[in-house]
């Protein structure tokens, strides 16, 4: 009866930390995305945060303030600008359409006037659709596209304050994140009920998959979206501020790319008769764009913290559908913990079942 005193409140307090840390995680909900991007920029910026605090003699305070302004400079406001400019493209793309000034009837006929006989011939054997009923449906996709960009920007507009708030939060814990960031690594190793090298290594792969998503995956998908954006702009083909950002998105998704966006646009151009500029973008994408990730992606991510294609796809795209656009960065960061996790426990069971063997092997030595 002794020992069960003791064992009663132990589990009663590990209740307890477990109901008020679950209220603590509900508490935040509301501004998860904040924390979650200030937690990313405090990893990201961590090497500059430890130079300045170097350089002006130990000064965290100082040194974290300075950070947070290179994360404003460099993250948030060329953000900004491309997102009002994202913006504007998209409302004019979407009061071209309403106002019948791109009509795809004609876009549809010019492409099948432009395709060989036995193309048409296939089209019509296998019952792929009428040109009408193809105009019919490309029309009914873009008026519903364009209802959906017009939905979504009246949303932006509507969640202005809470945007401001979110990234007034944002910036507050990194700041604080700056500050005090390795004393507060310090106490949750401390904290944490696993062992030392079990923290060790889910805090060390916690931070190695937050710098291979976004510093790796986010900044070859950036590149990616400005070469082909840039590309459209010079071949004269409108919005090519969205598409680059289409192109952007769709980069992150590893076997999608952004040749699912400059691929079509490509054969358009060929299909219309324009074969200069639709060889210039089969020439860029090929040889520049599915290139940069050949290139940049060892450097920048490095063959250790690389997960296999197929993983990174669905635990991306489970993410995105989960929770939203963080789920690019919050998707791969859980399946890698997941694998972090049981790697750890199938090298703990090996070392288990192994060190028995080692103790008979010893026994059965004879004695000298």
């Amino acid at each position: 009866m002794a020992d069960l005193k003791p064992r009663a409140e132990q589990a009663s307090f590990v209740v307890v930390i477990v109901l008020v840390t679950i209220a603590f995680i509900w508490l935040l909900l509301p501004f998860y995305g904040a924390v979650l991007w200030a937690v990313i920029l405090a990893i990201l910026f961590n090497p500059l945060q430890r130079w300045l605090t170097i350089k002006l003699g130990g000064r965290r305070g100082w040194a974290a303030a300075l950070s947070v302004l290179a994360c404003i400079c460099i993250v948030l406001i060329p953000g900004v600008i491309v997102l009002s400019s994202l913006a504007a493209q998209a409302t004019s793309l979407y009061d071209r359409i309403s106002s019948s000034q791109t009509n795809p009837a004609i876009v549809v006929q010019h492409v099948h006037d432009a395709l060989p006989g036995f193309v048409t011939e296939l089209l019509e054997r296998f019952n792929l659709g009428t040109l009408n009923e193809i105009q019919q449906r490309l029309t009914g996709f873009l008026g519903r596209a364009s209802q959906i960009i017009a939905s979504r920007l009246v949303t932006i507009g509507q969640g202005t304050a809470q945007l401001v708030v979110g990234l007034g939060v944002m910036l507050y814990v990194l700041f604080f994140l700056f500050k005090d960031g390795r004393s507060l690594a310090a106490k949750i190793r401390n904290a944490s009920p696993l062992s030392l090298h079990h923290t060790n290594h889910i805090l060390n792969k916690f931070s190695s998959v937050v710098k291979a998503t976004v510093k790796g995956n986010v900044i070859i998908a950036l590149i990616q979206g400005a070469i082909g954006g840039i590309t459209f702009y010079f071949l004269g083909i409108p919005a090519a501020l969205l598409w680059g950002v289409f192109m952007v998105i769709l980069s992150l998704l590893p076997a999608v790319g952004a040749a699912i966006v400059w691929g079509p646009v490509a054969a358009y151009l060929f299909l219309s008769g324009d074969y200069l500029k639709g060889a210039i973008l089969v020439a860029v994408g090929v040889l520049v764009i599915g290139l940069v990730d050949n290139l940049l992606r060892p450097p920048l991510v490095g063959a250790g913290t690389r997960m296999p294609d197929y993983v990174v796809l669905v635990s991306t795209l489970g993410g995105i559908a989960l929770i939203g656009v963080n789920g690019f960065v919050v998707g791969p960061l859980i399946a890698a913990l997941f694998i972090a996790v049981w790697s750890l426990f199938a090298e703990d069971r090996n070392n288990t079942t192994a060190t028995p063997t080692t103790a008979v092997i010893v026994n059965d030595t004879p004695p000298s």
